[in-house]
């Protein structure tokens, strides 16, 4: 793994947001750090074959540039203090995906009776209770990452801070079966418009960290992310047309 040290022109925290999402979403570049109190305003980049001159490129996008290089201590000549980021593993995702699917069959038991509708109701608020739980613990950290992939949260940084709340809400209005259909069309646009963030990265081979479940875990972007999606964009599909063919229509309620 390659590590650079450079001086930059970059002033403040502004800048820095500024070039967040450039830095988050290059392949090359796998972990970086902006210190804009030094006196050189440092800027350390680490990942693959990645040069100064691709990120000075990157930096000029934004009107910032590489002063010059300093340098930098070998990544594997880290200090035994040094914190070590999380390892990346699958386990909490599997873990809460397993809590709701029981907690979804536990209810469906005490009801008397398993109903599709009234299930998927219910995972469904779940699922975004939790993930917006995790979300919200640190949403600039959620934001910054987000905004390394989704197609709007790059465009527009602002939805990255909001997009927390709205999986609250989503899961909120599950739980209390307001406006179903509503909820369910919200839920397939915002859902269906992250699959096509994680699609391209898939497709692009980007090693970057999944921010489904915020900053807290150190989970990776890969097929699991994109099932993820696609199995709550399904399910939000499912409740809106079965009840049309006439197909769980009477299984709304509790």
């Amino acid at each position: 793994m390659t590590s650079l040290k450079m001086k930059t022109n970059l002033r403040c925290g502004a800048c820095v947001q500024s070039i967040k999402p450039l830095l988050d979403g290059e392949p090359g570049i796998e972990r970086w750090d902006a210190d804009v109190s030094a006196p050189d305003k440092l800027l350390t980049v680490k990942g693959e074959n990645v040069s100064a001159g691709r990120v000075d490129e990157l930096l000029r996008q934004k009107g910032y540039r590489i002063l010059g290089e300093v340098a930098a201590e070998p990544v594997e000549a880290r200090t035994p203090d040094a914190p070590d980021e999380p390892r990346t593993s699958y386990y909490p995702l599997v873990l809460i995906l397993a809590y709701l699917i029981g907690a979804v069959g536990l209810a469906e038991w005490a009801a008397g009776g398993f109903d599709w509708m009234r299930a998927m109701r219910h995972f469904m608020a779940g699922f975004f209770l939790v993930f917006s739980f995790f979300k919200l613990l640190d949403v600039p950290a959620f934001a910054s990452s987000y905004g390394g992939y989704d197609i709007v949260a790059r465009r527009w940084p602002w939805y990255g801070f909001a997009y927390p709340f709205i999986e609250l809400g989503l899961g909120v209005a599950y739980l209390a079966n307001f406006q179903p259909e509503v909820t369910n069309l919200v839920t397939l646009l915002v859902m269906g418009v992250s699959t096509v963030g994680v699609v391209r990265s898939l497709l692009a081979r980007r090693k970057i960290r999944c921010a489904c479940l915020g900053a807290v875990f150190n989970l990776p972007m890969s097929f699991v992310t994109l099932v993820e999606d696609l199995l709550m964009v399904g399910m939000a599909a499912a409740m809106l047309v079965l009840p049309l063919l006439g197909i769980g229509a009477g299984g709304s309620g509790y």
